[in-house]
């Protein structure tokens, strides 16, 4: 048996680091609260690779002294402590003594400061915890450190580290939660060279929620404040129709820091109840402020989780702060309508299109419906009825189509085509559904009808019967089925058809966002879709699947933000998972959505075609089936 041995320091450093140090934004979190400690009032950061290859934080801080620069980046170092007792009392962002010493034995580190009272700076080079002599030189006020190849004696950590632009996404996210929890203090951001965020100081807190997250966000926040003795809450909450599918538009900050708290995120989600969908969270920015002897910071290397000395008067903050402030309020959603992007004034101002065709493009379009019409067919043809259900000339690619509740006769299919192909270029087309076609399958025209007597129930549910009792089909569910297994034969077929946008659309995002849709573009090219980078927060969109038709292709993706940010890496069959899942969820037909006899028809026609029919994609019943049995032992009919 082995005998118990004391650790050197080399060792004790890189078991720190494997608790503090996770990844490159863990490396920025701590130094950027190193300068905010040091009163910093400017924060420069600049990686390379998305921290990998190189970080470094300039700040204008007050800088170490030259005798202190050694003891920095010792273990367990700091100037923020004198005694035990100081742990319940910690009014700094940093005070373990941790960071640098961890960081030090598994990188290349260089740390240059100056303080105001001194001439000249003073510089350490630490090689893989080896110390160079320390030495004079010129330096401006403040303290820079600088990073390089991060993990490089730690193969196994550096073989975990995810791609680049994961990582920078991660880092991306710290550096928001904390420019948000800092606006007085002026943060840049630059990625292999590239200037990404530059935030000059600011009063109100909204300036840099809109960097950030967008106007779409901050039109629907609304401002909170409660107070109660010893303790105080500010920020904002979104509008209850601003929702999201995780958690990760909650920012919650104590005393400055952000925080990871169970009891504060129930208290808002207990003010959302009843106003949020299932499975929807809110988001918020919310800021509390305790004295800090209520509550212990000194429960993770990471400080992201803390503990309270009393948290239920804290929960009751919260939530009665949301609760009240929603009281007085009228909560009914907008409903904002978006202009089409072919007849939008401002669109036609910028790229010099009129807003109402010309004669000249009147007689073009005219044209194009009757030299095109054969090819714009194969795509759609019109609704289709009784007489040509059972035509022997009907397959299953035209068999349904979900665009609009009312039946129009041939002049004002005419006059829909032609608007359609008006707005081509310049907006999505109405959806088209086409079932996927397999050589077992049989012609439509073999089918017998069933709309005669299917009966549609509260918009939501069709009622069919059968030889041995009735069918119930939830509509949504059924259709979602069918467009999944379409896109996905689509997919593997690499038959996806895409249609190019005349005039791109852009998407304005944040940059962990944007990072993370860049990194999947590979896939999304798999989809149909077309992106590009076009500045730090913004992609532009050049084609779509012509099958999503005109769903909001912005909406889509920003979701796919919501969806890759629930794992910090998806494989690509994941991705293609969740998305063909989510477009097929989109595009169906909805609860609630009158469907004409014709477009019933087709549903239940169509659900005889594909596989798993009995399930949507998510795992949901699409039909209920009660048996003749049943019915006759419910109404007593069996002795």
């Amino acid at each position: 048996m082995s005998r118990i041995r004391q650790l050197d320091s080399s060792v004790i450093n890189k078991i720190a680091a494997g608790e503090v140090i996770e990844r490159p934004a863990s490396v920025i979190k701590e130094l950027v609260e190193n300068s905010l400690d040091a009163k910093a009032t400017r924060i420069d950061i600049d990686v390379e690779r998305g921290g990998a290859d190189l970080i470094r934080v300039v700040d204008n801080g007050s800088g170490i002294h030259p005798e202190d620069l050694e003891l920095a980046i010792s273990s367990h170092a700091t100037s923020k402590l004198k005694s035990a007792a100081d742990l319940f009392h910690v009014l700094t962002m940093g005070f373990r003594g941790e960071a640098l010493a961890s960081i030090a034995e598994v990188s290349h580190l260089s740390i240059r400061s100056r303080q105001e009272d001194a001439e000249l700076g003073t510089e350490i080079i630490v090689h893989a915890g080896s110390r160079e002599p320390i030495k004079r030189c010129g330096a401006p006020l403040g303290t820079r450190i600088e990073i390089k190849e991060l993990f490089f004696n730690t193969p196994v950590r550096r073989k975990f580290m995810k791609t680049a632009a994961t990582e920078f996404s991660h880092l991306t996210e710290q550096f928001t939660r904390l420019a948000l929890a800092n606006p007085q203090v002026h943060f840049t951001l630059t990625h292999n060279d590239k200037p990404l965020y530059d935030l000059p100081p600011v009063s109100d807190l909204r300036d840099r929620l809109t960097v950030f997250f967008g106007k779409e966000i901050l039109n629907s926040l609304i401002p909170v404040t409660g107070e109660q003795p010893g303790a105080k809450l500010t920020g904002f909450v979104g509008h209850p129709e601003l929702s999201k599918t995780t958690r990760k538009q909650q920012y919650l900050y104590l005393n400055r820091r952000w925080i990871q708290d169970r009891s504060l995120q129930h208290a808002l989600t207990e003010a959302y109840r009843g106003l949020l969908m299932v499975g929807r969270q809110p988001v918020a920015f919310l800021f509390l402020e305790i004295p800090p002897d209520e509550v212990d910071v000194n429960v993770h290397p990471t400080k992201n989780e803390v503990r309270f000395v009393d948290s239920q008067p804290l929960y009751r903050l919260l939530l009665g702060t949301v609760r009240r402030q929603f009281l007085s309020m009228n909560l009914e959603s907008q409903l904002q309508v978006k202009p089409q992007a072919g007849n939008s004034p401002a669109m036609a101002d910028q790229y010099g299109f009129p807003a109402a065709p010309t004669p000249i493009q009147r007689e073009l379009i005219d044209w194009a419906v009757n030299a095109l019409s054969p090819a714009h067919q194969r795509q759609s043809l019109p609704t289709i009825n009784r007489e040509n259900l059972h035509s022997s000339s009907l397959t299953p690619h035209s068999a349904f189509q979900l665009t609009t509740p009312l039946e129009l006769d041939d002049h004002e299919q005419q006059h829909s085509l032609a608007a359609d192909i008006d707005q081509t270029s310049f907006s999505a087309q109405p959806a088209r559904y086409e079932p996927v076609l397999r050589a077992d399958w049989p012609q439509l025209s073999s089918l017998v009808p069933v709309s005669v007597s299917a009966l549609q129930i509260d918009n939501c549910y069709l009622v069919v019967p059968g030889d041995t009792g009735l069918t119930i089909i939830d509509q949504h569910a059924l259709h979602e089925r069918i467009l999944y297994e379409q896109f996905k034969q689509r997919v593997l077929t690499q038959q996806v058809e895409s249609q190019r946008l005349l005039v791109p659309e852009t998407i304005e995002l944040s940059v962990r966002e944007c990072q993370m849709l860049l990194e999947q573009q590979a896939v999304l090219q798999e989809l149909g879709f077309g992106i590009a980078e076009f500045g730090s927060q913004t992609l532009i969109v050049d084609k779509y699947p012509v099958i999503l038709g005109k769903l909001s292709v912005t909406d889509l993706l920003k979701e796919l933000c919501e969806q890759l940010d629930t794992k910090a890496q998806l494989k690509r069959e994941e991705l293609l998972e969740k998305l063909l899942q989510m477009m097929s969820c989109k595009a169906a037909v909805k609860a609630g959505q009158r469907l004409t006899p014709q477009e019933i028809d087709a549903l239940v026609q169509l659900k005889h075609l594909v596989d798993h029919a009995h399930h949507c994609p998510h795992g949901r019943p699409t039909t209920l089936n009660l048996s003749r049995h049943d019915l006759d032992r419910q109404f007593g009919r069996l002795g």
